[in-house]
């Protein structure tokens, strides 16, 4: 078969300087360090940047969080129903959401819960009105989740 083209390998050589290809790398490469990086990284793109919650005045006391006012209640027992915690707080008010953290390896609740709620109103009338009282057998301690200044129990919005 004399029509058959035998292809050659062909040997291209390219010259590849190895400590050349690294600093390189090297000059491209950002160093960045903790969390806010410093002012001349944060400017290259969107380093930095945090997403931030506006407050109603830079006074101290409760916050609102994203979704409402939410309460920690701690001591709460480890064989707590999220349905009688939430019959605990509802004559107080609009529960929007409650979570009850699981530990997945005894099966049991790590003993604090999160309550939010709607209104501001209702949410400081289960503070006080709840804050010492008893569930379970166990007394509960219940006080603000996110609070801006000194922390304290009575506030007046």
């Amino acid at each position: 078969m004399s029509d058959e083209l035998e292809l050659a390998p062909q040997n291209i050589e390219q010259e590849f300087d190895e400590d050349e290809t690294v600093v390189k790398i090297k000059e491209k490469a950002t160093k960045r360090k903790g969390r806010g990086f410093d002012e001349e990284t944060a400017n290259r793109g969107n380093y930095g940047q945090f997403e931030s919650v506006e407050s109603e005045g830079n006074e101290p006391g409760p916050q609102k969080s994203v979704e409402g006012w939410i309460l920690f209640v701690s001591g709460v027992h480890e064989e707590v129903d999220e349905d009688d915690v939430y019959q605990k707080f509802a004559e107080y008010g609009q529960i929007t959401n409650i979570h009850i953290n699981l530990d997945r390896r005894t099966g049991f609740y790590k003993g604090y819960a999160l309550v939010e709620f709607e209104t501001f109103r209702s949410a400081s009338a289960a503070l006080e009105a709840l804050n010492g009282s008893e569930l379970y057998g166990q007394n509960i301690s219940v006080s603000w989740s996110f609070v801006k200044g000194p922390h304290g129990r009575s506030y007046k919005h």
